[in-house]
């Protein structure tokens, strides 16, 4: 019999489909199989108001068979089978699938029904591992079988073949070996096993194959034979369909530890199922730590996507927002437009809506462990906290009101030595004293140096709370919120902090404009480092210390400085050596500027060195300021 030409620019096509559409060989199977759930799904549903077809729900099957030896492997199913016409129409036009029609027609709109097929493209999957394919099939109602055969895109053949039962059989013929591709796996029973688990679990018919297991032989001590029994490969029923009053939690930890390799229970499990605009089931895991690479460039988010419990798509990366991209978890809806192959989704307004209303219920559901179990969420944040900050920062606050009543900080409240507690921002504004209109912070190593630093100590002697940053991304998020409930953030460690009254604020005006000849001198002493010196009134019994002033705070010099890409561009803050006005290192520097000036300029030169150690800053310099200091000693 001539073969016929494919009704498309097929040689083209196919190779396109072949190896271009599919970026893993392995997806074949996962697609023959829902091509056969497919025609199952077309009969059962007739049978639903045909008696005459005689088969029940528990009659259906797909059944897989292998034969090493001849590099075959065949897909069974019991579905409606195809006609002379629809083998030419479905297989010989590439890109043409029976399923959406068949969904679409006014007779089949029936909810008891659910098609995943909606593009014939997934059958020519095949080729990818065959290098020839048979496909038999008899149609439900007719007494004819056709055998549709192609070895690939130059075309195929159809004529009639005995075949005594409905439905359709797939043969493959698999490609020899090559150096670069070891076709052979897949008629290895434990990479097909391992497959139907991936992608076809479950599948809501059983998938059936002969295995063998070898046994003692009966009778025997010593011998043993290979026993074969048909195995059920999938499960059939989704963890996530089940009735959440069905499912205890530690089936829900077993499955996330076994799904996401994981070897420690997730702190919570999320469940939602939607209909309405979007219909979808989504079953959504917080873990207990983050993966070794989270925090690197090599990590990938996303959510496994389900058809009709039929995965499409490993990771879906736009389920989720960045900021909560430490989520595990799938969807399943129906509702998807599918792209040519299942595993290219086209970015829908579904998608958008399913994405949305997740983002609500992650959110939601973080705020409510934060209240009911302050522990665990704690353990959350220290692991993922940094990156819920940073969805605040990345998005230019976009997110801010999402996120910035999940935020935990290290707080000197209530806090014993040794001791790091956290609070959230309404905590603070809560225990704020009255009339107080700022939150403080200050930034550093460890909360421990942090409470060490002489503007901290001034501030928390007046009562006031300070928020310890010890994160890189602590400030830049603070900075970004700059308010929570009309309370504005201040870092201690600037110019900006006023903490006297009124007549405190004019003396130490008076002060600071009488001493300007001094502080032009030890400025020019400490050179470009600083961009002023000044008398501050917030040091309490400490000498000196460093400010700054504008956006660009000493912390955040140093973790712009260290940043990829940043290398060389020597980010500067624009620091202030503050001096003590009531300590007496002050009558000292104005005795030196009047009597002693180039003893002046080694004393500026120490305190600044005294400021940056107090910062927990290095030495730009450290065997000049030693030098200095054993020459004072001597």
């Amino acid at each position: 019999m001539a073969k016929k030409q494919f009704k498309t620019e097929s040689k083209k096509l196919l190779d396109m489909m072949v190896n271009s559409i599919y970026t893993h060989k392995e997806i074949f199977l996962r697609e023959l199989i829902s091509n056969a759930s497919d025609a199952i799904d077309k009969l059962y549903f007739r049978s639903l108001t045909d008696d005459s077809v005689g088969l029940k729900h528990s009659d259906f099957e797909i059944r897989l068979a292998v034969d090493k030896e001849n590099r075959i492997l065949t897909v069974t199913d019991n579905g409606i089978g195809m006609t002379k016409d629809e083998l030419e129409n479905n297989l010989g036009t590439i890109a043409k699938s029976g399923s959406l029609d068949f969904k679409s027609d006014e007779e089949n709109k029936n909810d008891k029904i659910d098609i995943i097929g909606q593009f014939g493209v997934g059958f020519y999957s095949a080729f990818m591992v065959a290098d020839n394919i048979k496909v038999e099939s008899r149609a439900y109602g007719s007494d004819e079988a056709f055998v549709w055969e192609s070895s690939g895109a130059d075309g195929y053949t159809v004529k009639p073949c005995d075949k005594d039962t409905v439905g359709t059989v797939i043969t493959l013929h698999i490609k020899e070996d090559t150096e670069e591709e070891k076709y052979g796996e897949f008629l290895e029973t434990y990479r097909i096993r391992e497959l139907i688990k991936k992608y076809s679990d479950y599948i809501r018919y059983p998938i059936k194959m002969l295995t063998s297991h070898r046994q003692l032989k009966e009778g025997t001590e010593n011998e043993y034979e290979d026993v074969y029994e048909d195995e059920t490969l999938n499960s059939m029923t989704p963890i996530w369909k089940k009735p959440q009053s069905k499912v205890k939690d530690e089936e829900y930890a077993e499955y996330y530890k076994a799904k996401f390799a994981d070897y420690e229970a997730p702190l919570k499990v999320i469940r939602q199922s939607t209909e309405g605009n979007a219909t979808y089931t989504a079953l959504l895991f917080i873990p207990a730590h983050a993966p070794y690479d989270y925090y690197s460039r090599d990590y990938e988010k996303g959510l496994q996507l389900y058809s009709s419990s039929v995965m499409i798509m490993e990771k879906c990366k736009d389920l989720l927002p960045d900021h909560f991209s430490f989520v595990k978890g799938l969807v399943d809806s129906a509702d998807l437009s599918l792209n040519i192959s299942r595993e290219m989704l086209q970015h829908d307004r579904q998608l958008k809506i399913i994405a949305k209303a997740l983002e609500k219920k992650i959110a939601s559901e973080l705020g409510k462990m934060l209240k009911s179990d302050r522990e665990k969420y704690e353990q959350f944040f220290k692991e993922f906290g940094a990156q819920l900050k940073w969805g605040i920062y990345s998005t230019f606050g976009a997110n801010r009101e999402e996120l910035q009543d999940l935020l935990l900080f290290k707080t000197s409240a209530d806090a014993k030595p040794g001791e790091v507690k956290f609070t959230t921002l309404k905590e603070y504004v809560d225990r704020a004293r009255e009339n107080q209109d700022k939150i403080y912070y200050a930034v550093g190593e460890t909360a421990e140096k942090i409470a060490m630093l002489p503007q901290v100590e001034s501030v928390l002697s007046k009562g006031y709370e300070v928020l310890y940053l010890t994160e890189d991304i602590d400030e830049f998020c603070v900075q970004i919120l700059r308010d929570y409930d009309k309370k504005a953030f201040l870092n201690v460690c600037t110019d900006n902090l006023d903490l006297g009254d009124e007549e405190e604020k004019a003396q130490l005006k008076e002060a600071n404009d009488n001493s300007e000849e001094l502080f032009k001198f030890m400025k020019e002493s400490i050179g470009d480092k600083v961009a002023k010196v000044r008398y501050t009134n917030t040091l309490k019994n400490h000498a000196v210390c460093l400010s700054s002033e504008g956006n660009v705070s000493v912390g955040m010099e140093q973790i712009l400085n260290k940043m990829p890409g940043t290398e060389g561009q020597n980010i500067k803050a624009e620091t202030v050596l503050e001096i003590n006005m009531d300590h007496p290192i002050k009558d000292k520097l104005l005795f030196l500027f009047g009597n002693d000036k180039e003893k002046l300029a080694d004393y500026s030169k120490i305190l600044y060195a005294q400021a940056r150690l107090i910062n927990g800053l290095n030495l730009e310099n450290p065997a000049e300021i030693s030098d200095l200091v054993c020459d004072l000693m001597v």
